[in-house]
């Protein structure tokens, strides 16, 4: 659990994840949280190797780790791109890949507090702001692809990204810039949103349970849902000081 204490008057944040294998053979999932000092931002990441061999767990741990220590230095999109020439360098044979998305967090002492989210291919974003849920990311999938030019697409074409850490090109980055005051930020993989419409979710987002229990809860619920994907939840709250 993550724990990051603001000046007195303002925000609390805390986060926690939860993560199961499922019937995979290796979990390919990947968290990273960390804080800078210098800048006072905290990023958060949810990574999801691409494939189920070591190569692609070892993807995600490599992407996820790499995006959130640059991502409190130099932003959500440029951290995407940092986990790219990492990813390149460390696996040149082209058979390691992630998808992944990163949130970042200023400081506790801004007025106006704003997130600064990036994403390529299918890990979500979700915003609860206790009335209201909604999700923030846009899948790089080709199922999106065709929805967006008015077509039907096949059930398998959920399955099917479009951009990924390594091939993606600057501007296939996913970004966005939402509020950050009190409520919950749900990063996932899609083991747990594809099994879960928004109304379960936003049921369990709602409940008054701490982000450890309800990141928990959000992978549990995805699993007895038929979920046959690795399944990962990091949940953020914050909170009034």
């Amino acid at each position: 659990m993550l724990t990051t204490p603001h000046l007195p008057g303002t925000m609390h944040t805390r986060s926690d994840a939860a993560t199961d294998r499922g019937p995979r053979g290796i979990n390919a999932d990947a968290t990273a949280t960390h804080t800078d000092p210098q800048t006072g931002r905290t990023a958060f990441v949810v990574a999801d190797g691409v494939g189920d061999h070591l190569l692609a767990a070892r993807a995600a741990r490599v992407a996820a780790r790499t995006a959130a220590t640059a991502a409190v230095r130099y932003g959500a999109a440029a951290a995407l791109r940092r986990a790219q020439e990492e990813l390149r360098a460390e696996f040149p044979d082209d058979k390691a890949d992630a998808v992944l998305v990163v949130a970042v967090l200023p400081p506790g002492d801004q007025e106006e507090p704003m997130y600064d989210i990036a994403w390529v291919g299918d890990c979500r974003v979700y915003r609860w702001n206790g009335r209201v849920l909604h999700q923030v990311t846009v899948d790089h999938t080709l199922a999106e692809f065709w929805r967006a030019h008015g077509l039907t697409p096949s059930p398998r074409m959920e399955h099917v990204v479009t951009d990924s850490v390594r091939t993606a090109r600057e501007a296939d980055i996913g970004h966005a810039r939402i509020g950050a005051g009190a409520g919950r930020l749900l990063l996932c993989s899609d083991g747990v949103h594809k099994p879960l419409d928004l109304t379960r979710i936003k049921t369990l987002l709602a409940k008054d349970a701490p982000a450890s229990a309800t990141a928990l809860a959000l992978v549990d619920e995805a699993r007895a849902e038929g979920s046959t994907d690795n399944a990962t939840a990091l949940v953020v709250d914050r909170f009034p000081a």
